[in-house]
């Protein structure tokens, strides 16, 4: 029997989904909530309230979406099943996907491939087993988001980084930056510089900021991602993914 913890922000539909996987004869519905947040508090309550599986909607009610969720559960109990079904083709899930860093113990979905609670009870089983499987619908999809990342970084950036991604580009220095955005404390434009470097890749070069920020404004300007190795020796990634040479 599979102790699950069920998170769906419909309220009409949670409970049908909780009849039709109980009458499968499998599975327990040990809790079931419609946030990420409920869902973290839930598993927290104790060893007892911790379930053997979780099956969760990607849109959410709350901040979190389905994929964060997980991350939190998963930073409090490692590897925790997770089973992730979707009927919302939106870019921001895949590249949260992307930046999760779940590797096994999961199934992502296309919920209109995965209708009915006998399909859902094998990922499951699967996931609880330590498998890891992605739908090829949503797998494509992945694959489509990174790519566009790769010709885009500005994706990878919110909107107040992509307007200090292109001020930093123009040679501005952060008091300047500061001035013209109407933050009267410069230390806020040194830790969005920071953000930006994290989701550029950046990490490596930021202890040296001024290095940081000079392969920052390249890549602003070269509209793509660019890395660089321990020599200093600059590549793109072409469409296959495969590392080239970066020629200016």
């Amino acid at each position: 029997m599979i102790d699950l913890l069920l998170v769906e922000d419909n309220a009409r539909l949670r409970p049908a989904m909780k009849s039709g996987l109980e009458a499968t004869g499998e599975v327990r519905v040990t809790g079931d909530c419609a946030s990420g947040e409920e869902a973290l508090s839930l598993c927290l309550e104790g060893a007892e309230a911790r379930p053997g599986a979780v099956l969760m909607d990607v849109q959410l009610a709350g901040a979190m979406n389905g994929i964060e969720a997980a991350v939190a559960l998963r930073r409090e109990f490692p590897r925790l099943p997770v089973v992730f079904y979707s009927i919302q083709d939106d870019d921001g899930y895949y590249r949260d996907f992307r930046g999760s860093g779940i590797l096994s113990h999961y199934a992502y979905v296309r919920k209109s491939n995965y209708l009915l609670p006998p399909m859902i009870v094998p990922l499951l089983r699967e996931a609880m087993d330590g498998r890891g499987f992605i739908d090829p619908d949503i797998e494509s999809r992945v694959q489509q988001v990174r790519l566009k990342d790769q010709d885009s970084p500005l994706a990878l950036l919110e909107p107040n980084e992509q307007a200090v991604a292109r001020m930093l580009a123009q040679g501005l220095t952060n008091e300047q930056i500061a001035a013209r955005m109407g933050f009267r404390d410069k230390r806020t434009i040194s830790r969005v510089n920071g953000q930006i470097y994290t989701s550029w890749g950046l990490n490596d070069s930021a202890t040296d900021e001024k290095v940081a920020r000079t392969r920052a404004a390249l890549i602003f300007q070269a509209g793509r991602l660019i890395e660089w190795d321990d020599e200093g020796i600059a590549s793109v990634r072409n469409e296959s993914g495969r590392k080239v040479a970066w020629e200016e």
